[in-house]
């Protein structure tokens, strides 16, 4: 490429128009999240449309419309801004945009390197056009019901306790307290956390309420507000040696923006001089593209059951002190 050919760098005082483009396009974007947000047109901002079609429209309008010396750098940039104006506007949706970035990014990257592969044309061209009807099929995921993964899933979480069933099965019937989950990813993410309990019991009908950390939305003058699960025993068997309970979501608005929870079991049995207890809690995936957002709430859930086996853990162990 001749020295002419090259794009000049934007002069830092000079408003270009690349730059104005760069303003039209993150006012249109602004401008449709506060529309997706105050509509919910269908709950797409759960699906693959969302998280993959818009990175990739994003990129496409840079690389057609902007003189830069890297269209992939300009598309990531924009993207950045993207991400800032969503979690603005998108309240609880923020949790699964922090969990989408890395999904972002790569769909912005890799449709900004497609589109100037078939820009440039030649052999890399042609092969990179390939790519174009498998991103349009992905980008379709959750549209009108489809998914590509099951959506039901479960998590499980096990632990070993030095103490008799007797003691665990009471630990069960009593609300525990909670402590901040050890797990960095729990952590790190701002997912909802359990912070008390009120109702006891193990027979059927017996409920437990579960009050979470308190919704808070990025807007100005909002109010945090309260968020619970409410569970009811459904089924319940034990004895000397171990014993099974399953709990029912009954009321959730905890965790209803990013899945639907179903129910929860519990599974403790002799193992040894301890006993040996196992969570199993059942769920149905919300957010697509599956492929992403599957393995991560999967993973996610794993983590809260096995949280749940070392919060009893603790109680029977505090229960003995």
């Amino acid at each position: 490429m001749s020295r002419s050919d090259e794009p000049e760098p934007f002069p830092a005082h000079v408003p270009t128009r690349a730059r104005w483009t760069l303003a039209a396009l993150l006012l249109a974007a602004f401008a449709g999240l506060l529309a997706l947000r105050v509509n919910h047109w269908g709950g797409l901002d759960q699906t693959a449309l969302f998280y993959v079609g818009l990175p990739a429209v994003i990129a496409l309008i840079v690389v057609f419309t902007v003189r830069a010396r890297s269209a992939t750098g300009i598309a990531m940039a924009v993207t950045t801004v993207g991400l800032a104006l969503a979690a603005a506007l998108l309240g609880e949706g923020t949790v699964c945009l922090v969990v989408a970035a890395p999904l972002l990014y790569g769909i912005a990257a890799l449709v900004a390197w497609t589109a100037e592969a078939l820009k440039a044309g030649g052999r890399g061209g042609r092969h990179a056009l390939l790519g174009v009807p498998v991103l349009f099929v992905l980008a379709l995921e959750g549209v009108a019901g489809t998914s590509l993964l099951p959506r039901a899933d479960q998590g499980e979480g096990s632990v070993l306790i030095d103490a008799e069933p007797e003691r665990v099965a009471a630990a069960l019937a009593a609300p525990p307290g909670y402590a901040v989950p050890d797990a960095l990813f729990l952590r790190a993410v701002p997912f909802p956390h359990p912070v008390r309990a009120t109702g006891e019991g193990l027979e059927p009908g017996d409920a437990r309420v579960v009050d979470f950390t308190p919704r808070r939305i990025l807007q100005i003058g909002s109010e945090p507000t309260p968020r619970d699960m409410e569970l009811e025993v459904a089924e319940s068997e034990w004895d000397g040696d171990g014993g099974r309970v399953v709990f029912d979501v009954v009321r959730d608005t905890a965790f209803a923006n990013w899945m639907d929870m179903r129910r929860a079991e519990a599974v403790w049995e002799r193992e040894g001089g301890g006993t040996r207890l196992t969570w199993t809690v059942e769920y149905e995936r919300t957010y697509e593209p599956s492929w992403y957002f599957g393995p991560i709430q999967s993973y996610t859930i794993d983590l809260a059951a096995e949280y749940l086996a070392t919060t009893f853990r603790d109680a029977v162990a505090g229960a003995g002190e």
